[in-house]
């Protein structure tokens, strides 16, 4: 018969065998001070696969007496979650069930609304996981009764003792003496990219196909070129375009590139190249606005070279964008005006710009001095409205001086 995978043959039993999550589950952690007080609220807990949010539900339940419960949500159904309820009236479900729901947000509504009267009447105590945002994909009235908190990655420093735990047991159980030092053992950690479960397979990988000592070389025959938890379809995806835009909007270079690259070496060459262009008009605009032209040269011929190339012209792009001034004083113009918009306002435009009228009253601006005469242009009920408003740097002070001496 084949054995569990290594991973849950060493999966800690408390949580001091934890490792990182120091913030939830270390000795002052938030988790960990909550179960000293014998008070366990239902809980939502979030992050990437790997750090964990399985494990500490296990611990939770051993330590409060209930009976817990385990489902996932991708094959779970509704029917599942009433037998587990139906417990609860038996002698085992006495001291309360704790159910552990697994990627909740395969549930859709309907079956997220089906927990909560048990929620709400104490049958059942929820822990759900998600990799994804709890705010986008769990039902507010859930998060409104559960106690919300995020896994983060596991640095590879905090991995070495549960790889080092999980060396001794394939030790012990295969009757050999294999050894690994903190390199290979660091190596592994690295390549595992914060997820402790995948750095545990390749650390059993390795171990198969290594002779009396682990080496590197054959931990980089496991090891994936790409790196990490990267989704297109999900919240990880979005997130990184997030942390590019936000590096770029701050001028930061360095930042700027690493984002770039997580996105490029997770083949998104789309997103990167609409995003970057949004940027070129969402956070530089006028104060150089040839970026948005140097940009779109960059994406086409990122498109026409495709990948791996892309990333030298849309690198230039990141740096480009991250060290040139910036304005967003276009972006808020716009918003304003669409504001008043969705307000209704603006319905009449002055008859004298109306076709319809043969323009009977306009004045053309090019028939007078600096192809300037001062005109109503806004509708009536917004003729006193302002907009948009000159951006500090050195573009549009220049052109704020051209027009307030043309207009004075």
């Amino acid at each position: 018969m084949k054995h569990k995978p290594l991973a849950d043959r060493v999966r800690p039993q408390s949580f001091e065998e934890m490792v990182g999550q120091q913030h939830l589950f270390g000795e002052h952690g938030t988790i960990r001070r909550i179960c000293r007080e014998n008070y366990l609220p239902n809980l939502i807990f979030y992050g990437p696969p790997g750090t964990g949010k399985t494990t500490a539900a296990g611990i939770i339940a051993a330590g409060s007496g209930m009976t817990l419960h385990h489902l996932n949500a991708t094959s779970a159904s509704l029917s599942d979650v009433k037998d587990v309820v139906a417990e609860t009236a038996t002698l085992i479900g006495s001291e309360g069930v704790l159910l552990y729901l697994d990627e909740i947000q395969y549930f859709n509504k309907k079956q997220q609304q089906s927990l909560l009267e048990y929620m709400e009447d104490g049958r059942i105590t929820l822990i759900a996981s998600t990799t994804e945002n709890p705010y986008l994909y769990i039902y507010n009235a859930i998060l409104s009764r559960s106690a919300v908190f995020e896994f983060m990655p596991v640095t590879a420093e905090d991995m070495l003792p549960a790889l080092s735990r999980a060396l001794a047991v394939l030790n012990a159980e295969t009757g050999r003496d294999k050894t690994a030092d903190e390199t290979v053992l660091n190596t592994i950690a690295q390549a595992a990219a914060g997820d402790v479960r995948r750095a545990i397979n390749l650390l059993e990988n390795t171990y198969f196909t290594s002779g009396k000592h682990l080496t590197e070389e054959a931990v980089k025959a496991f090891s994936p070129t790409v790196l990490g938890n990267f989704d297109k379809s999900g919240t990880v995806h979005y997130d990184l375009l997030s942390g590019l835009q936000k590096s770029i909007r701050g001028s930061d270079p360095d930042a700027a590139i690493f984002y770039l690259a997580k996105i490029l070496e997770g083949g998104d060459l789309i997103g990167a190249c609409r995003r970057l262009q949004v940027i070129a008009c969402e956070d530089i605009g006028l104060a150089y606005p040839q970026a948005a032209s140097i940009v779109l040269s960059c994406v086409q011929m990122a498109n026409n070279l495709g990948l791996p190339e892309a990333r030298i012209p849309l690198s230039e792009a990141a740096i480009l964008l991250a060290t040139a001034p910036k304005s967003n004083s276009a972006y808020l113009a716009y918003a304003a005006a669409a504001e008043d918009i969705a307000k209704g306002k603006g319905q009449t435009i002055p008859a004298y710009m109306r076709p319809s009228n043969q323009y009977d009253g306009y004045r053309y601006p090019h028939d007078y001095a600096n192809h300037y005469v001062k005109q109503q242009y806004l509708p009536d009920d917004l003729k006193t409205a302002h907009y948009y408003t000159y951006g500090d740097n050195k573009t549009e002070q220049a052109a704020k001086s051209y027009w307030d001496k043309i207009k004075s």
